[in-house]
């Protein structure tokens, strides 16, 4: 927790803060079989929201995002992209910030900075889902994995934030090895093409897909992964260093 209460001060720069500038971040983890991003609920508001934050003065809006993302995750080393920029009139809706101060205990005083309009850089994270413990902040009850295709409604222009996100990692599937970050070390094809086809949303030919994999010679094949029947067990993969 900041040594100033942000919240009793009129001025960002009070708050150790740029003023007007806020950050949101898409958190994608892959349980094995469903696609999932962390929301928060903050206290006493039935309010969701994506993780986000300010950016410190002393601070780039990259190291911002990594803090952010270590303090809900507890992970330094993650895969992270600026995506987009909101910045519509329609976000602006100061009372469900005053709302959300209130349920935390805080009652903002007069002018505070935190109720005025804020431009927000949205990011997004693929993580490994089995690595994370998430953490709420110090104004959230929880913070939680929700699958995709099951989100709560969220507050302002967050599910916008997440539809923009899921068509960036859409538009740049061949482009980037997404699947690095949200699948462990070494993986089944299976495994693969199930992310693959959750951030596309749709059903890919197994035998199309795979082929289409190996082409890309992104690739190394390990030793089988032995659960019962040698002769059923898959072949585990992993992806190239230098890819």
């Amino acid at each position: 927790m900041d040594k100033v209460n942000i919240t009793q001060v009129v001025t960002a720069k009070e708050a150790g803060y740029l003023a007007h500038i806020a950050y949101d971040s898409v958190i994608f983890g892959f349980d094995g079989k469903q696609l999932r991003i962390l929301i928060s609920e903050y206290h006493n508001t039935k309010l969701f929201a994506l993780p986000g934050g300010f950016v410190k003065i002393n601070e780039s809006l990259d190291d911002a995002v990594r803090r952010g993302l270590r303090e809900r995750t507890g992970l330094d080393n993650i895969y992270l992209e600026q995506f987009h920029v909101f910045g519509s009139l329609e976000r602006y809706i100061p009372e469900a910030m005053e709302m959300i101060m209130k349920g935390g205990g805080n009652r903002p005083v007069d002018d505070c900075w935190l109720l005025d309009r804020f431009i927000s850089v949205g990011y997004y994270a693929l993580i490994n889902y089995e690595d994370v413990n998430p953490q709420p902040d110090e104004l959230s009850d929880s913070c939680c994995w929700y699958n995709i295709e099951e989100l709560p409604v969220l507050m302002q222009d967050h599910a916008m934030i997440v539809e923009k996100a899921l068509e960036t990692l859409r538009d740049n599937l061949d482009k980037k090895l997404i699947g690095m970050n949200l699948l462990p070390e070494r993986f089944t094809m299976k495994e693969l093409q199930t992310v693959y086809e959750l951030i596309l949303g749709q059903e890919i030919r197994r035998t199309t897909f795979q082929r289409s994999m190996l082409a890309k010679g992104i690739l190394n094949r390990h030793e089988k992964q032995f659960t019962g029947k040698s002769h059923k067990a898959p072949f585990l993969y992993s992806f190239k260093k230098d890819s």
